[in-house]
């Protein structure tokens, strides 16, 4: 699969992949801003705005027309905001690809941010922050996010907090707007039956008038913790959710394979150590998971379960047993072959998508990476050996790296926190 990659007059970067052989065409945009970007006083602003985007332009005034015109053509749009990037994207039938661009143009470059728009919606948004405070699940990771993170940005809810929303102005937007949504912060990702030099010039047509600016930066993070970290929210629920995390690499690490393979043996799938030792073994939990997540400057690492309150404590021993266990224990290479084959399987079922071949591109060369095909990507995982996975284990598996969140009715940490080593 070869990617062209085109740079516009304003520096905007255009990635297209011609795919002869499918029958729709995903664009996905990419803006280089989130909600590490926001100072506080306007904290979930990013994603306030890409509400907004979907709420009316100049030519589709509703958010009606808008959904009318993707909709219409059998097609699909969506957007995202995160910590680092927002994204918008729509998949349509390749002989509506002009429709579905022109539609997300005009969502991006003439938004009408209507002020009666801007209220109901903000209306929305906060009972979407209150909906995380009803949900444990949510809850959990909110509360380990604040643990991991505050008091810098990445501590906060990418949603932002009712006061924070409540004080948002419409004038707020459009100046974050202007200083974000510049052309040397935005990456268009073209997938499916196209042809690149017409996508170039329709591209360059639609997106002329978007000025170029320096790439914004952002206040950088570096983990000072010394001692393990716990928060145990008190909540009258059926289930405890229980979330434990350690500290690990940043997004372009060389450990980044390793990690991804640690996680794949781990919590990804029924076979995998947590399901089978929390779920199958012992019966503790019916939802039992590992996660991470790598930034720019960070990362982290951890592990997830939805468990009868009872059970709590000794699922979190169990846990943080199969982490200590990883680490002290070489991983067998058949289990090392599995994990590998689990993750590039996933991968190359992904590519049969133009959604997906639009975001593998476009994600790379929006976070400033080099571009790497999914051979080169399938190549260095099979180069991770059981030894890395050990090293890795013992360099992020650390009593003075974890952070505990657990939502459930307790009223004393104690059970938690004495079972917090390995």
């Amino acid at each position: 699969m070869a990617h062209q990659k085109f740079i516009l007059d304003n520096k905007i970067r255009l990635i297209v992949n011609e795919l002869p052989h499918t029958r729709s065409v995903t664009t996905s945009i990419y803006i280089s801003t989130g909600a590490r970007y926001e100072p506080d006083r306007v904290s979930g602003i990013s994603h306030f705005i890409e509400h907004m985007l979907f709420k009316g332009t100049a030519k589709r005034p509703t958010a009606n027309d808008i959904a009318v015109a993707i909709e219409g053509i059998g097609g699909f749009y969506n957007a995202s905001t995160g910590q680092e990037m927002t994204n918008y994207w729509v998949k349509v039938a390749y002989q509506h690809f002009d429709t579905g661009l022109d539609v997300l143009t005009d969502m991006l470059c003439a938004p009408l941010f209507d002020r009666g728009e801007i209220e109901k919606e903000r209306r929305v948004i906060v009972q979407e922050i209150r909906e995380t405070f009803d949900t444990p699940d949510d809850l959990a990771f909110f509360n380990l996010d604040e643990l991991m993170w505050l008091p810098h940005p990445l501590g906060r809810d990418v949603a932002g907090s009712e006061q924070t929303v409540n004080g948002i102005s419409r004038e707020d937007m459009l100046h974050y707007l202007a200083q974000h949504y510049h052309a040397e912060n935005m990456v268009v990702s073209v997938a499916g039956y196209v042809d690149a030099q017409e996508v170039l010039a329709k591209i360059s047509d639609k997106f002329s008038a978007v000025e170029t600016a320096p790439p914004d930066p952002f206040r950088r993070f570096e983990s000072a913790q010394n001692a393990a970290r716990w928060r145990v929210h008190h909540k009258k629920t059926e289930q405890a959710h229980v979330a434990v995390a350690t500290w690990a690499y940043p997004r372009n690490h060389p450990d980044r394979y390793a990690v991804s393979l640690l996680n794949a043996i781990l919590g990804d799938g029924m076979s995998s150590r947590l399901f089978q030792e929390i779920r199958e073994k012992r019966g503790l939990a019916y939802s039992v998971s590992s996660f991470g997540s790598a930034l720019d400057d960070c990362g982290y690492f951890g592990s997830y379960a939805a468990v009868d309150p009872k059970s709590a404590p000794e699922t979190l021993e169990a846990m943080l047993y199969e982490w200590g266990r990883l680490a002290a224990e070489p991983v067998p290479e058949h289990e090392l072959v599995k994990a590998k084959e689990l993750i590039k399987g996933g991968i190359q079922l992904s590519m049969e998508d133009t959604h997906s071949i639009a975001g593998w591109f476009g994600r790379q060369e929006a976070y400033r990476q080099e571009i790497l095909t999914v051979d080169q990507v399938t190549e260095r995982y099979d180069r991770v050996t059981t030894e890395d996975i050990q090293r890795v284990a013992r360099d992020i598996f650390r009593n003075d790296w974890l952070n505990l969140s657990v939502v459930g009715p307790f009223k004393s940490a104690s059970k938690f926190v004495k079972r917090l080593g390995f």
